[in-house]
């Protein structure tokens, strides 16, 4: 036990948290370097098609997994799907580092991408959720614990990935990412026995379930209606998903372009050297956290585990290093320029310093059902966008750029961060404990592919923002936005009783 939790979830910590250090540091610079001037480095594509070329990858990254959860379930157990996953992604950001050779690379790299995650992202789900009872009033504060882990790599993976990609040179940025997917790769196999039995194959589970079976007399199989009932509740929680999604998704579409052209980014005087200040602490604040997290599960594994401990460290002091290079640059330009991509570490950042407050709200607090959870989530998101679209009020119609202030990006992330807090980590949870045991895979696939079509939607939707704006205005495009995720909270509300009459105890 770390913390009060298995050692083995803070394995799945850190190798969740280098996979997700890799996608986002590169999905933080897909749109930015799409749309960028050929003379900076991008490729100048206009905004609908470098959007629709987001939506087609994020879907397919969100599709996927549906099959490799199917795969895991079937032939090679959770284990084999999540190093073969990592090896694949690991080679799919090589690929795109050389984008600057040709084309062809890049392209190669996203589809890569897309299988790598497949195998990779449903699996490390279903593993946590094996690491507790179905009754531990822990599984649900576990389950939060590794959303700040994937959080904690999705923040680094931006601010370090985005930075260098915009500031040094997109192919850099590219090829991090693969570095420490790399070390996620490596820390997982040295340490996979620290899971016993949990992940082998479907065999071997197999047979060490029959066994626990026959050591438990009081084992009564669960009623057939009630399995189906169980399973509607998690048809409902994911098609609210997708509203949910629908609408934070924009973060990598609309909400991108909407920085680069419509935010003021330039700041001069007391003012950049506010943001220099606030950045330096944004870089290193979550560094620290890590670190100690990192220091806890050494302390309990580093004899049994050496490997796994020290692949990890290697990757923290290259992670030290890049952290304290971007602050002593930054300090030493005389103008600040805010990167695009840096307001999308806003999120994960407010992930890393709110989840444990919540994780602690859930657990002593204030425990709703699942389905209210999941109206505070959608009617978050919607008021995320609501600030967005007063913040634009200002933009006249039909404008290709403006110089609005950034905190209402910066408000914006912060409701669609508290949004997310309430609805996706809770999900992945509910999903684990309404789920039958012989189908946690295909569920955890399930619960993705409502992320793929709801991914895929966004940035479709997003790719009308130029359309929207010229003939309404900004401000209504994200009132639209607003709209639907507030509309879907209503609808799960009025469901709540019903629904959670149907999850038949579980809570």
């Amino acid at each position: 036990m770390v913390m009060g939790h298995p050692a083995g979830l803070f394995v799945l910590f850190f190798t969740e948290m280098w996979e997700r250090f890799s996608y986002y540091g590169m999905r933080a610079l897909l749109t930015v370097f799409l749309i960028t001037e050929i003379g900076k480095g991008g490729w100048e594509w206009t905004n609908a098609d470098a959007m629709q070329l987001y939506a087609w990858y994020t879907g397919l990254v969100y599709l996927t997994p549906l099959l490799g959860g199917l795969l895991a379930d079937k032939f090679t157990g959770f284990r084999k799907a999540i190093l073969l996953g990592a090896l694949i992604m690991t080679l799919g950001h090589a690929s795109m580092a050389f984008e600057g050779i040709s084309p062809g690379f890049f392209y190669a790299g996203l589809v890569m991408m897309i299988l790598g995650n497949g195998l990779f992202k449903p699996n490390i789900s279903s593993m946590v959720g094996n690491l507790y009872p179905d009754s531990s009033s822990k599984k649900d504060a576990g389950y939060t614990i590794f959303y700040m882990g994937i959080n904690a790599g999705a923040f680094l993976g931006m601010l370090l990935c985005g930075y260098i990609g915009e500031k040094v040179g997109w192919h850099y940025g590219f090829g991090l990412a693969g570095v420490f997917m790399l070390f996620g790769m490596l820390q997982f196999y040295f340490g996979r026995n620290i899971f016993g039995v949990i992940g082998e194959t479907p065999k071997k589970q197999l047979e060490k379930d029959l066994e626990k079976i026959e050591d438990e007399d009081d084992e009564i199989e669960t009623p057939a209606n009630i399995v189906r009932d169980r399973l509607v509740v998690v048809g409902v929680l994911m098609v609210a998903s997708i509203f949910f999604f629908f609408a934070f998704e924009q973060a990598g579409g609309s909400m991108t372009v909407f920085a680069k052209d419509y935010t003021q980014r330039v700041l001069e005087g007391n003012s950049g050297v506010i943001f220099k200040w606030i950045d330096a602490i944004l870089t290193i604040f979550p560094i620290i956290i890590v670190s100690w997290v990192l220091y806890g599960l050494g302390k309990r594994i580093y004899k049994t585990y050496p490997l796994t401990i020290i692949f990890t460290a290697i990757s923290f002091i290259i992670i030290w290093f890049l952290g304290g290079w971007k602050v002593y640059r930054e300090f030493s330009l005389e103008q600040t320029e805010v990167t695009v991509s840096w307001f999308q570490i806003l999120n994960s950042f407010f992930i890393i310093t709110l989840a444990s407050s919540f994780s602690k709200m859930w657990e002593k607090v204030w425990n709703p059902s699942g389905p209210v959870k999941f109206a505070m989530g959608l009617a978050l998101v919607g008021i995320g966008f609501v600030v967005l679209s007063i913040g634009s009020n200002s933009i006249p119609q039909g404008a290709a750029t403006a110089s609005v202030s950034m905190i209402w990006l910066i408000m914006a992330y912060f409701f669609h961060t508290m949004g997310e807090l309430c609805l996706s980590p809770v999900g992945l949870s509910y999903v684990s404990k309404l789920s039958p045991k012989r189908l946690a895979g295909l569920l955890f696939g399930l619960w993705f592919t409502a992320s793929a079509i709801a991914n895929f939607i966004a940035g479709m939707t997003g790719s009308y923002i130029d359309q929207i704006s010229q003939a309404y205005s900004m401000s209504t495009f994200f009132l639209i936005i607003a709209a639907i995720p507030i509309f879907a909270a209503v609808i799960l509300l009025i469901l709540n009783p019903k629904l959670k009459k149907m999850m038949h105890g579980i809570n």
